[in-house]
């Protein structure tokens, strides 16, 4: 869930950014449908230095009971430990560790590498390789995203959130050779994101670019499926998916 003020937002190539909706009602809704993870992602925290969704998690964990990522604008323990008291489980970096890596270093020891991922905005080089960008996309960092990876681990992330910039948006699909050459090198888990437009494209992304889990926005964002519809379909191809929240409580 891409925040900006107020809005629930959603881009192509992570630009042209449309207005999509209330993001408390869509969180309440994914929740209600079957997500087992929430991710929301201020995209313009990091032009203004500073994250705004605080509020927006502290009310989205009273209704909420799965974990909840949050990412932009994170720049020092502070922040981390400002979104960790209003009940955010996991904490995004990107902009600010690329600008100095030895803050994945700081906050995985201060909270603990589970609680730190790498958001990872990638985008293939002329050479074939991947680029990490920052600022949603819109600045180069001359950073080779597999030798990133690699460092972030080392340096303690305990995960990391892959967003090809190529795919993101398009619904044709994901980066399979970039998720895979991800997958290759690190033993953290990885959460695939960007280009999702069908359940097949979630499945090649965990079968053959063997990612641990995948994101979607897209897909439900514009009502072209829900979350009951597509965990039925990952469940038919023979993928294992956690129980969500609201089954255990049902029953």
């Amino acid at each position: 869930m891409d925040i900006k003020g107020p809005n629930l937002i959603k881009g192509v190539h992570l630009e042209g950014l449309r207005k999509i909706g209330n993001p408390q009602e869509r969180a309440t809704r994914y929740y209600d449908e079957g997500a087992d993870e929430l991710i929301y992602m201020d995209v313009v925290a990091s032009l203004y230095g500073r994250n705004s969704l605080v509020d927006l998690v502290r009310h989205a964990t009273e209704h909420i009971f799965v974990p909840i990522t949050v990412g932009g604008g994170v720049r020092a323990v502070g922040d981390v430990d400002r979104l960790l008291r209003v009940g955010a489980d996991k904490v995004a970096v990107n902009t600010a560790a690329l600008a100095r890596p030895e803050l994945i270093e700081e906050l995985s020891r201060q909270f603990g590498s589970q609680c730190i991922v790498l958001s990872v905005e990638a985008k293939q080089r002329r050479d074939g390789g991947w680029e990490a960008y920052t600022d949603n996309g819109r600045e180069h960092t001359g950073r080779d995203v597999v030798e990133w990876v690699q460092q972030a681990e080392q340096l303690g992330a305990g995960e990391i959130l892959l967003t090809s910039i190529d795919k993101e948006g398009t619904r044709k699909g994901m980066d399979i050779a970039l998720i895979s050459a991800v997958t290759g090198v690190v033993d953290i888990p990885v959460i695939a994101s960007g280009g999702a437009g069908t359940a097949g494209h979630l499945v090649a992304a965990i079968s053959e670019g063997h990612a641990d889990a995948v994101a979607v926005a897209d897909m439900i964002h514009f009502d072209r499926t829900d979350l009951r519809s597509l965990r039925g379909e990952l469940e038919q191809a023979g993928l294992s998916l956690r129980t969500p929240m609201v089954e255990e409580a049902d029953a």
